[in-house]
């Protein structure tokens, strides 16, 4: 399969340390972008003139603040942006969920998303450009799992927070999708399929899914977010995209 010519494009993505965000760090290079990383533990891809690499916490109003600044001092604007950081954890049904366990979920996978959106369209607005900005969801927006009461709730405001921002900021050029990339075989996979029947009922599912070795790759999804950002023939008016199997 072709792919548009993406070499020189600058690219943020957060979550960049392990699992999806890691593969697509590592893709991203290969294509010749240039890279804006960051994560709570280090980065996969490490510095370099082409890559700023940061170890933050994508809550961290100032240090995000810091991070756009010296992006925007080395690479001008960003064209695609990706808030992908997120967790899983707790899984467990709503009832036995404490009030702190929930706040700390919902802060990562939503406030973090926020936080991630915000910054970027400052900054488009600030460099007066045109820009992507994708989102990672999950079918769990759609579909409610028991023992993912926090995950599903925080996904689904996910899914409409980008549909918001998209209405709002489509005068200036931004296009923002919200993208469900698929099962992929990270720690976050090996966390469920180690997690009790009590405590999540579908796990035998997931448990399957390891055993066909069904899974989309970061590689698969990588490529499938640069054409949407970048290819013409791929742009689509719809902001809550579920990207297909990968064999398929």
């Amino acid at each position: 399969m072709s792919h548009p010519d993406v070499s020189g494009r600058v690219v943020f993505l957060s979550g960049a340390s392990r699992g999806l965000g890691a593969g697509m760090a590592r893709r991203f290079k290969e294509h010749g972008l240039r890279l804006v990383l960051c994560s709570r533990s280090a980065p996969a891809v490490g510095e370099g003139a082409d890559v700023i690499a940061r170890r933050l916490d994508v809550r961290d109003e100032q240090a995000m603040d810091e991070l756009i600044g010296e992006a925007e001092g080395r690479f001008g604007a960003i064209d695609l942006w990706v808030n992908n950081a997120g967790v899983l954890d707790p899984i467990a049904p709503v009832r036995d969920l404490s009030l702190d366990e929930f706040r700390e979920h919902v802060d990562v996978n939503l406030a973090g998303v926020f936080l991630g959106s915000q910054c970027y369209v400052r900054h488009l607005r600030r460099q007066q450009h045109e820009g992507v900005l994708i989102n990672i969801s999950s079918g769990a927006a759609w579909k409610p799992y028991s023992g993912w009461g926090a995950y599903c709730a925080s996904k689904a405001a996910v899914e409409r927070l980008t549909q918001v921002i998209a209405q709002e900021e489509e005068s200036i050029g931004l296009r923002a999708h919200s993208v469900a990339p698929g099962v992929i075989d990270t720690d976050m996979q090996a966390l469920i399929r180690a997690t009790s029947a009590d405590r999540f009922p579908d796990v035998s599912r997931f448990v399957d899914l390891k055993r066909r070795n069904d899974f989309n790759s970061p590689r698969f999804v990588a490529d499938a977010l640069l054409d949407l950002a970048f290819d013409p023939s791929q742009r689509t008016s719809e902001v809550a995209l579920r990207l297909p199997d990968e064999s398929s």
